[in-house]
């Protein structure tokens, strides 16, 4: 059995691609703003928000217990409007020995498609897969939707 997997979801969102990835790229702090229940705090640790090598920390919550992830951003694609996160630190560590975080807006018609594709590797074959973080993305997703359509 393979410890290493990848997962991925897509939302159908209404906001312009272009406004999301400009949120996850640039100002992913607006985040705790539109969702601080889930959310509560996202902060720039080193270089500069929306660069290449920056390091950010991010404080969620799933099913009411508060996580923390610090990744560093590994690329980002303006042409193909995606962004790769890879953590370094957190809490998700105990359980994967890796985790990238790859966030693409894709447009579709008048609306866009927000995919999340997580690769990773589990630490052994009973840590299960990140599903509940994979439905949390999805959650932010949304919500920035409808803070972005009311903008």
């Amino acid at each position: 059995m393979s410890l290493v997997a990848k997962l991925s979801a897509e939302v159908l969102v209404v906001a312009p691609h272009d406004k999301h990835h400009g949120v996850w790229v640039g100002r992913p702090h607006h985040i705790s703003n539109v969702s601080p229940s889930k959310m509560p705090k996202v902060d720039l640790h080193a270089g500069e928000w929306g660069t290449v090598g920056s390091v950010v920390v991010w404080h969620y919550v799933i099913d009411g217990k508060d996580y923390v992830a610090k990744e560093v951003v590994e690329a980002i694609n303006e042409e193909n409007k995606t962004i790769t996160y890879r953590v370094i630190e957190g809490d998700v560590l105990q359980e994967y020995k890796s985790l990238k975080v790859i966030i693409q807006s894709i447009p579709k018609g008048e609306a866009t498609w927000i995919r999340w594709t997580f690769e990773y590797e589990k630490l052994n074959k009973n840590i299960p897969h990140p599903i509940k973080l994979l439905e949390l993305v999805i959650h932010l997703s949304e919500e920035l939707d409808d803070h972005l359509v009311q903008a």
